[in-house]
């Protein structure tokens, strides 16, 4: 008699493993900005990613531990994961791989395969020998839109934490408007209002004048109308420093504020939708960047021109139309670079040129003349600079934050926050 044994199933390592907290933990190495370039020679412009480079981050992430649940995760799995030469390990490589393909299956990577090529004939129209060039065929990936998405949750999420709430809404302000929400005594009526009528008030009124009986007549100056929080609306270009400072010195400040431009997106999309937001790069000269390419930008071998990037964020706020009109301003160091009439770009690293801070703040007074407010977020401490920077807050009436990376997140959410509540009577 034939007898089938049954076993219990245990499933693949790799579909153990909480993809989200890995997608979390390779968020780094997802949204590199050029730092690591510095110490491998890869190219500061090259955006794509490598499949090798991405199993190295994965074995890290893997090693680092708490990604397989207690039970399972073998001792012999442990110790081979530990081993200085796990990613020769055949059984390792074959969990990588299949990690790989749930973040491709799950649509946070698009794997790119390498190009074929044909080797050459042996000899060429001219009758010389052909020889193979070398020819770079390694297979290629990209984050998705979905990865770029779920990283500016995650840092959101993050945030938010560390500021103890859980979820924000709209911007309050101490104005009061007719609206759907109560929020204060009701008014008379007025043309134009939302007819959000206080029927206990207005049949009071009503009753007051022509007393009780039926039917009751109503007249236009006995309508009364609820008053709601008005909710300000507001424009915000986030000015992002691309120079090549942002990387040097031994620290990545360019990833951390990627990390929170992506966060700030997020809310304004989930909590604010009213309001809108801008990407501007800053470097020899300035450009609009989509905010769906923050994470694939990177900073390049250049200067600081600071107010052509305030220019085209100014182009970029004129055309809103809303209540509050901002520029947030992320940098690390001094106004270097200038945009002269004729397109030239005039260049001296070397301290303060005076001829380079008058032009900027010019342009920052041409911000305080159109209303609109500058929040400076500096991610240096920099003796000669702090003048600078109150110099720019005292002229818009806005804020300045000498921050770090580690709690430049903070600062800059909890302002976006908070500010409006004193912006609008």
């Amino acid at each position: 008699m034939k007898v089938i044994k049954y076993g219990k199933y245990i499933g693949e390592p790799a579909d153990a493993v909480d993809l989200d907290e890995l997608m979390k933990r390779l968020g780094d190495f997802l949204l590199q900005s050029g730092f690591e370039s510095q110490f491998y020679g890869l190219s500061e412009l090259d955006a794509s990613r490598s499949i090798e480079a991405l199993r190295e981050a994965i074995l890290r992430a893997l090693q680092e531990g708490d990604l397989f649940p207690e039970d399972a995760m073998s001792d012999e799995l442990r110790e081979m994961l530990q081993d200085p030469g796990a990613l020769n390990n055949e059984e390792i490589r074959d969990l990588i791989d299949k990690l790989v393909e749930r973040m491709a299956q799950e649509g946070f990577i698009n794997p790119q395969q390498p190009p074929q090529v044909t080797p050459p004939p042996e000899n060429t129209p001219g009758g010389h020998l052909g020889r193979p060039q070398d020819t770079n065929t390694e297979a290629r990936f990209e984050i998705t839109d979905k990865a770029i998405d779920f990283l500016g949750f995650k840092t959101l999420q993050d945030l938010l934490g560390s500021l103890g709430r859980s979820s924000f809404g709209r911007h309050d302000t101490r104005d009061l408007s007719t609206g759907v929400e109560s929020g204060g005594i009701s008014r008379p009526y007025e043309f134009g209002d939302v007819l959000n009528l206080d029927i206990s008030e207005t049949l009071s009124n009503a009753i007051r004048r022509e007393g009780v009986k039926v039917p009751l007549q109503m007249e236009y100056r006995d309508l009364m109308v609820h008053q709601c929080e008005y909710h300000s609306s507001c424009a915000t270009v986030l000015l992002l420093d691309c120079s090549h400072s942002m990387i040097l010195y031994g620290e990545d400040r360019f990833t951390p504020a990627k990390r929170v431009a992506m966060a700030l997106s997020h809310l304004i999309r989930t909590q604010y939708p009213g309001d809108t937001l801008s990407l501007v790069l800053f470097h020899d000269s300035a450009e609009e960047v989509p905010l769906g390419q923050l994470a694939r930008v990177q900073v390049g071998p250049y200067y600081t021109n600071t107010r052509e990037g305030l220019r085209m964020a100014q182009r970029i706020l004129l055309r809103q139309r809303k209540d509050m009109r901002q520029i947030v301003m992320i940098t690390d160091g001094k106004p270097s670079a200038l945009t002269l009439d004729d397109g030239r770009i005039y260049k001296n690293a070397f301290g303060l040129d005076p001829f380079v801070v008058g032009e900027t703040l010019e342009e920052v007074n041409k911000c305080k003349r159109a209303g609109i407010m500058i929040n400076t977020f500096m991610l240096a401490t920099d003796y000669s600079l702090v003048q600078f920077v109150q110099k720019i807050t005292q002229m818009c009436k806005g804020k300045a934050y000498f921050t770090t990376p580690y709690n430049l997140g903070r600062y800059l959410l909890m302002d976006y926050m908070q500010r409006k509540t004193k912006t609008i009577h």
